[in-house]
């Protein structure tokens, strides 16, 4: 444990995205020589370079992590031998029958097998349902001949020979691209083991580089822990939601109603609706749960409610472009519709499950000629969720009277939404910025 705590230990990151990314600097700044691995060439050379290709944290971090020495990127797996400790930070989407899809995990396990060496401590960051560590993860590790069972309580155990012997633990990851008051290093830690030798190398780790780290009873409490954390937004969402549609029907501001509820200093906490559920966590983690729910004869109702409910979010915005266009007399088909904003929240480059790719989508298939314009994403490929390749056009407000629509989609800040009302013929506003605004052509979704 102490060569964990040292700050001469290796540490190893595999996966340099949104949460891989962040977890390496953070490691380097506590004074760790530290490895990103990924399979994106593009990335691992751009790191190399001292460049960022994530906008919210910035060229200026990975330049001084590269200029100040023992940091790398490389995607040569076999120096994973070399890492104190491998933190594994991959995707866990679902497939397209909102099924988990551990592909990524599954083919991360399997490299690090080859590599794996006595004493290395593996820890998972992954957002999943309760179990995978031990179910998925761990057979495919002890594959390489070495093995962490359940009773090991320290190196050299009876239970396992040191010669034989790693650590396995999972810590949830808890990023907020973009979030200004919570960095990666002030957000909570939860940790877990496998076994107690194992939670305290993952919590000694951890402490090292973290304010505070929380260490619980199980691997399973982990991971439940980060599904509830998600499950309940998304859940809380759905609700608003719903609420929405409610009061558009009978002429109540939603928005002024949390405002006031929120005004309740006990007991509430404001949610808000949207166009849909963004981000890698939130869309999917329950998801993840309910399909874990069913190996034990339950069915999670709410939360599958829920799902439906913000899922449907998306054909919500694009009828209400139809009945915007539809009190014109002019048809989605052949309508030239600019869509503001394509990342899933506001003033970030992050394009995961966000909602705007799904109605653009829509909107092409209903055979609308669409433009969107975001200064945080100028490309858009395609991708799990769309089969289109866009580039963000230039756009000023005076350039909206060009179309038949305009779809804020993301509010990102910067823009003259006032502007923007008063040229365009019509705009459709799913995150209430034109609030304020009197006009019959917005339409507030």
């Amino acid at each position: 444990m102490a060569r964990i705590q040292s700050r001469t230990a290796e540490i190893g990151v595999v996966g340099l995205g949104y949460v891989g990314l962040p977890l390496l600097l953070t490691f380097h700044r506590a004074g760790f020589p530290v490895s990103g691995f990924d399979l994106d060439p593009e990335k691992i050379a751009r790191l190399n370079r001292g460049e960022s290709y994530i906008r919210h944290l910035g060229a200026e971090a990975v330049a001084a992590a590269r200029a100040a020495g023992r940091f790398r990127a490389t995607g040569d797996f076999s120096a994973l031998r070399h890492m104190d400790a491998i933190i594994v930070c991959v995707p866990t989407p679902l497939n397209e029958t909102q099924e988990p899809d551990l592909s990524f995990i599954q083919a991360t396990g399997r490299t690090i097998a080859q590599y794996l060496q006595p004493g290395q401590l593996v820890c998972l960051e992954s957002s999943t349902y309760p179990g995978t560590t031990e179910e998925v993860l761990l057979p495919l590790l002890e594959a390489s001949g070495l093995h962490c069972s359940l009773d090991a309580v320290s190196a050299g155990s009876a239970a396992i020979p040191p010669a034989l012997e790693f650590y396995l633990g999972y810590s949830p990851e808890r990023e907020d691209p973009g979030n200004k008051r919570y960095t990666t290093q002030s957000i909570p830690k939860l940790v877990a083991g496998r076994n107690a030798a194992s939670a305290g190398r993952v919590e000694a780790l951890y402490a090292s580089a973290f304010e505070k780290v929380v260490r619980v009873s199980s691997l399973q409490v982990a991971e439940m822990a980060k599904i509830l954390e998600n499950t309940y937004r998304a859940v809380n969402i759905a609700l608003v939601n719903e609420l929405k549609q409610l009061c558009l029907r009978m002429g109540i501001d939603i928005w002024e109603v949390i405002d006031a509820a929120a005004t309740k200093p006990f007991g509430y906490q404001p949610f808000y609706p949207g166009p849909g559920l963004g981000g890698h966590c939130i869309p999917i983690d329950p998801f993840y749960l309910a399909w874990k729910a069913k190996q034990h004869d339950f069915t999670a109702r709410l939360i599958y409610l829920a799902g439906e409910i913000n899922t449907e979010m998306p054909y919500k915005v694009i009828e209400a472009v139809f009945n915007g266009l539809n009190r014109s007399h002019k048809a989605v088909n052949g309508a030239r519709i600019l869509v503001l904003g394509v990342a899933y929240k506001k003033d970030i480059d992050d394009l995961r499950e966000s909602p705007a790719l799904k109605i653009i989508a829509l909107l092409r298939k209903l055979g609308a000629q669409v433009d969107y314009h975001d200064r945080f994403c100028p490309e858009v490929r395609p991708g799990r969720q769309n089969d289109f390749h866009l580039r963000s056009i230039e756009f000023t407000p005076a350039a909206a009277a060009s179309y038949d629509c305009v779809l804020i989609a993301t509010d990102h800040s910067g823009l003259d939404y006032a502007a923007i009302a008063a040229h365009a013929p019509l705009v459709v506003d799913t995150r209430n910025v034109t609030r304020g605004l009197h006009s019959p052509h917005v339409i507030r979704c």
